[in-house]
């Protein structure tokens, strides 16, 4: 009875981890803000093993390396030529430009914003306020003047970085605030959803290697077959998500994830009381 109880409890473990891995890959490069997404799905599916904030960082990382496994044939020639091609360096230069903001601010704020913002209060309102940013952005925008990622100029990478930099908190999005501040800045929509496909690369692999070097103790053999279901479940859903949105940027604006947004924030402040309450 005991082995047959813990066999059912293994298999839901795992059955969670397919459905957080899931969430990740759906919504990391979508400007609904994964990190608002798995820290409600989280709540919702009481997903609170000890290493559960480590299991975050693994499906993370499953979903960043579908970012580089579908732009490889951009990413190569810019590792091969680093050291003589002015083109792969200048491309490098833009991304450590507007890497730099979050990267510091996330080091100086990283305790407080993992203590005190991780609340599904906090993401609600960050979701409803990041939808009406989204309608003022489409609404507003000036017209694009840059078309390219290699024509983005290195201050104009950095000023899209500090756009970046408000996706630390929770529910905002990192990838929207990326694309929007870059429509804003004058960057084309196609443009922008790509800058913040590759600028995602340096933020998620130093995130995950913070986290990483923070809970390397909860990796254990125990926890592998969860950490490998959403691993694998963040990689393949987000390489669908990531060809979704570069077919879907060609032709529509973001106006239908910002009323998504919106809709999401006030249900989840519905089922928290109307926001009256938060997590603990």
């Amino acid at each position: 009875m005991n082995v047959e109880s813990g066999s059912l409890v293994d298999q839901v473990m795992m059955l969670k981890a397919l459905v957080l891995g899931v969430v990740e890959g759906l919504t990391e490069f979508l400007p609904v803000s994964s990190t608002g997404h798995l820290i409600l799905a989280s709540e919702w599916l009481e997903f609170n093993r000890p290493e559960a904030k480590t299991f975050e960082v693994v499906i993370q990382l499953g979903a960043i390396l579908s970012v580089c496994w579908h732009f490889r044939a951009r990413l190569w020639p810019v590792a091969t030529g680093l050291t003589h091609s002015r083109v792969a360096q200048g491309f490098v230069l833009r991304l450590l430009c507007a890497f730099l903001p979050a990267a510091v601010l996330g080091l100086l704020l990283h305790g407080y914003i993992k203590s005190v913002l991780f609340s599904p209060t906090v993401v609600a309102w960050a979701l409803i306020g990041g939808g009406l940013a989204i309608l003022a952005v489409e609404r507003l925008a000036p017209p694009s003047r840059v078309t390219a990622v290699d024509s983005l100029s290195l201050s104009l990478a950095f000023k899209i970085g500090l756009c970046q930099a408000l996706a630390l908190i929770p529910g905002v999005s990192r990838s929207g605030a990326t694309i929007m501040g870059g429509m804003w800045l004058g960057v084309s929509r196609q443009c922008a959803t790509e800058f913040s496909f590759f600028l995602a690369i340096p933020v998620m692999f130093a995130a995950t290697a913070l986290d990483l070097y923070k809970s390397w103790d909860l990796l254990t053999l125990d926890a592998l077959p969860v950490f490998a279901t959403g691993f694998v479940a963040a990689f393949v859903s987000a390489l669908a998500a990531i060809r979704f949105l570069l077919r879907f940027v060609a032709t529509h604006s973001f106006v239908p994830f910002a009323w998504y947004r919106i809709a999401f924030g006030l249900l989840v402040l519905w089922a928290l009381g109307g926001g009256s309450s938060g997590a603990t």
